[in-house]
């Protein structure tokens, strides 16, 4: 059996895109089980219902799990899951860095794990494992907590779970440019499944902008990301914005007063709102994971994928010290995008 354990929408499609490129239909209607940690945010939660209806109309069982839900909430759920993570062959998770995960990871016995693709987080993932270090997200600043040195053994545990040995295999799956430690296989996503089951899309005059969380994970500063976006949505003659699952309300306000856009809040990853359609010509980004995903889900159509990079003097000073080398590693990996001409990205400057 194959044991699925993912948190996001997106997590949850590349699942089915791993399951597809493994073994077509078949796999995913024979084979496959998904456990769904839904998060607290309405969007996200949301986004992962329609997710599951999409998984299973595929064939795939999926199991809505509460693993949020108070104090006792991951210790009740590692005792209703413990059945299946003994019985699993394979275990597929989506975020190397959630704690839950890595407290589910100390019970496994699977001799094969794979890491699907949980966006950009997935390339720091894999240096991480390259350079040996200890696992923390790209935008966390600072040092460990009391909560980090408490959960400190079972992220080492985690760790080694992550590395290949005699009895385990490690693949990961992934449409991100990755160099992969020795014994670790990097298997390609190339989107077969979503294009297989959508599209091709009918194609609008305008363009689209894709929206950003980097506001809210203390990244950018607020005024600086809405004059950005305003200067992008003139230029290029942007009509909609399609808003990230965690950007605020009280941004979004502010953004369509600002902007004027249309603000889309998508019930789907964008990959396959974008092959659904109608999507405009031109798709504007900022430094994402869609600047890598995009053109797949979109190959073959005339569909062109444009990335604004992050100026220095955006970033907030909460913002993490590697946050500017990693978000211009973002852009500068991408394939098959129009990498917007440097003043466009630095005309916006703090007042």
């Amino acid at each position: 059996m194959n044991l699925a354990f993912v948190e996001s929408p997106v997590q949850l499609l590349n699942v089915l895109e791993w399951a597809y490129t493994e073994g077509g239909d078949d796999l995913v209607r024979s084979d496959m089980t998904v456990v769904v940690l839904p998060p607290v945010d309405p969007m996200s939660r949301g986004q992962l219902r329609r997710m599951a209806e999409l998984a299973r109309d595929e064939g795939a069982t999926v199991r809505w799990q509460e693993a949020r839900g108070g104090a006792g909430a991951p210790l009740k759920t590692l005792r209703a899951l413990t059945g299946l993570l003994r019985r699993a062959d394979r275990i597929v998770i989506g975020d190397p860095f959630s704690r839950y995960v890595q407290l589910l990871l100390t019970m496994v016995r699977a001799r094969r794990l794979t890491v699907v693709d949980d966006g950009t987080a997935t390339m720091e993932f894999v240096a991480q494992l390259a350079r040996g270090e200890r696992l923390v997200r790209w935008h966390r600043r600072g040092t460990s907590g009391a909560r980090d040195l408490v959960l400190a053994p079972v992220t080492a545990t985690a760790r080694r779970r992550f590395t290949p040995s005699r009895t385990r295999t490690v693949e990961v799956f992934t449409a991100m440019p990755v160099e992969a430690p020795a014994g670790i296989t990097v298997t390609p996503n190339t989107f077969a499944w979503t294009r297989a089951r959508f599209g091709p899309p009918l194609l609008t005059r305008g363009a689209d902008l894709v929206g950003t969380s980097l506001v809210e994970t203390g990244v950018i500063d607020q005024e600086q990301y809405l004059e950005a976006v305003s200067a992008l949505a003139r230029t290029h003659g942007a009509t909609r914005y399609f808003a990230h699952r965690r950007e605020s309300a009280e941004k979004l306000h502010a953004l369509e007063a600002v902007t004027g856009l249309e603000i889309v809040r998508p019930d789907l990853p964008l990959e396959l709102i974008a092959r659904r359609g109608p999507i405009g010509r031109t798709v504007l980004s900022f430094p994402s994971t869609v600047v890598h995903t995009l053109p797949l889900a979109l190959v073959g159509t005339e569909v062109k994928v444009a990335v604004c990079d992050v100026a220095p003097e955006w970033l907030r000073d909460t913002a993490s010290p590697r946050a500017q080398g990693f978000l211009s590693g973002v852009t500068e990996t991408a394939r098959d995008v129009q990498r917007l001409a440097p003043w466009r990205a630095t005309a916006v400057t703090k007042a």
